[in-house]
């Protein structure tokens, strides 16, 4: 007897290097071992018993023709920082997705308020996972190294990371790198420039994700500045390799971190962001605090914890509970 099959429906592939990307391979990972499954970047009409799609106006188009289609089968939505927080308030085709949608998923503790009252019962919250790499105990005291890991397009907000680099342009013990790609070339040439004044700051490019990785272990500190996020893998990333995150104090931020943690900032604040920076390196302490909440979230983003939430979500979707009979009232 065949396994029920699984179209995962994703408009970033490998060439793209980014969280959706990610996100997909990794749920084709978890599922595959139940289900056949496949990728795609859009619904061509091939069989399928449950449509997976990430991103409800990017995908739009596959998601409503598997509406009219395929009207009995189950369709399961991931909602993207992007969706969340801004195309499903104005934009009509999100909006239609997530009426369509069997079940939504958010990928943050906050992000079922972020959705409109009459959808919050078919939502579920399903926090991402990667891999635990070995905390570095023996990172160098010479400096502070900050790492920001994001595209250079105005969604995550470089120009407040270029703005705290400035304020920041005499403290050499303090040292901002950036990788990602100019996906937005004026925000390229900016980065350019500011290597040329701030000799801190480097701009590194495009990396491959071990490469990237490895990164991230080694810095002292992630930052994360961005406009909105629906629960960003390269801070989990940080967590799950022992290096703490500052971070924007946006929902998608604060759904992953926790409202108590101490590295947040207020979203555009590149003065808050150099005056976290200062703390972690003028005080050991608040280092080691921001350490220990990092590593106590940690734990929510176990890769068999992300398995099992979302294998219960999608079996549920293709054999839904028989409600049980009811005589008629008298």
């Amino acid at each position: 007897m065949l396994r029920p099959s699984i179209l995962i429906v994703t408009p970033a592939f490998a060439d793209a290097n980014n969280g959706n990307w990610q996100t997909a391979q990794r749920y084709a990972r978890f599922l595959s071992e139940h289900y056949r499954v496949a990728l795609a970047k859009q619904w061509d009409g091939q069989a399928a018993d449950l449509m997976l799609a990430l991103h409800a106006r990017r995908s739009a188009a596959s998601v409503q023709a598997w509406a009219e289609q395929r009207p009995a089968r189950p369709l399961l939505l991931v909602l993207t920082g992007t969706d969340l927080y801004q195309d499903i308030r104005s934009d009509a085709a999100a909006q239609a997705s997530l009426r369509s949608a069997s079940a939504l998923l958010v990928l943050n503790e906050l992000g079922l308020r972020a959705l409109p009252e009459p959808l919050r019962a078919k939502a579920h919250i399903c926090l991402q996972s990667c891999t635990t790499r070995q905390t570095l105990t023996a990172k160098t005291p010479r400096h502070l190294r900050a790492l920001m890991v994001g595209h250079l397009r105005a969604v995550k907000s470089p120009q407040t990371y270029f703005d705290a680099a400035e304020l920041l342009a005499d403290r050499a013990d303090i040292r901002l790198d950036h990788i990602g790609s100019a996906l937005e070339p004026a925000l390229g040439q900016a980065a350019q420039a500011l290597m040329r004044r701030c000799p801190s700051y480097r701009w590194l490019g495009a990396l491959a994700h071990e490469a990237t990785r490895k990164r991230i272990q080694s810095a002292h500190l992630l930052v994360h500045p961005s406009r909105l996020e629906g629960g960003a893998h390269v801070v989990i990333e940080a967590l799950c390799s022992g290096t703490p995150v500052l971070a924007s104090r946006v929902d998608g931020n604060v759904g992953l971190l926790g409202e108590d943690y101490l590295g947040l900032f207020e979203w555009a604040d590149a003065q808050g962001l150099a005056t976290l920076l200062r703390q972690c390196r003028a005080d050991p302490a608040m280092l080691a605090a921001l350490q220990t909440q990092a590593a106590a979230r940690a734990l929510l983003f176990h890769p068999e914890l992300e398995k099992f939430r979302l294998r219960a979500i999608v079996a549920d979707l293709l054999n839904p509970p028989t409600p049980l009979h009811k005589e008629p009232a008298p």
